[in-house]
């Protein structure tokens, strides 16, 4: 519809959390409408219409699919806009997959930096891996997963690595945990962000 009311030709392919609005051709009628009524079209990204779908449920308390939640999405993509104002939102639709909320909601939490997988190095020899899951420890961070690689790997024979899962309270939790593996000497990086 953007596209269309500002006169260009738009890609409409992919998939998106707001199926529901995302169109390859927008309806005639819809389209009069929205040029007879509507000022402007604000455009919001995936991870800003994940933001607002989590948002909703975890603040609001409310389940919407990613079309009925376009609206804070568009207010999350710029807040300078909305900053200030009094807004109402239509919110609906309610017609989202319990696995592609979950899905929606851990990728939160990982933005959050509340869920991390780390990749660590570690010399393979004896109580390595219990001496990193120590910090972990006294860190207070909760391990959820251990992947320990030691074949499938491009570090030397005696090289290996372990990808370690975890939930922390926030974002500078995570920092403070990686720090603190760094501060022993292990290198240490995330992986698979979002």
């Amino acid at each position: 519809m953007a596209a269309k009311v500002n006169g260009y030709e738009a890609v409409c392919d992919g998939d998106s959390l707001a199926e529901g609005i995302a169109v390859k051709h927008p309806g005639d009628i819809t389209f009069q409408i929205v040029k007879a009524l509507v000022d402007h079209i604000l455009l919001a990204s995936e991870t800003d219409l994940e933001r607002a779908v989590s948002m909703l449920l975890t603040i609001e308390k409310t389940v919407a699919e990613g079309a009925g939640a376009a609206g804070l999405a568009a207010m999350l993509a710029r807040p300078e806009r909305f900053r200030g104002k009094t807004v109402g939102l239509v919110v609906c639709g309610g017609n989202i997959d319990t696995r592609l909320l979950a899905n929606v909601l851990l990728r939160e939490l990982a933005r959050e930096g509340r869920l991390a997988r780390l990749r660590i190095r570690l010399k393979d020899r004896a109580g390595e891996l219990y001496n990193v899951t120590r910090i972990f420890n006294d860190m207070q961070i909760n391990i959820i997963e251990v992947s320990h690689q030691r074949i499938f790997s491009k570090l030397p024979a005696k090289g290996t690595y372990a990808d370690i899962e975890c939930e922390t309270r926030d974002a500078r939790h995570l920092d403070r945990l990686i720090e603190a593996l760094r501060t022993r000497g292990y290198d240490v990086r995330m992986i698979e962000t979002v």
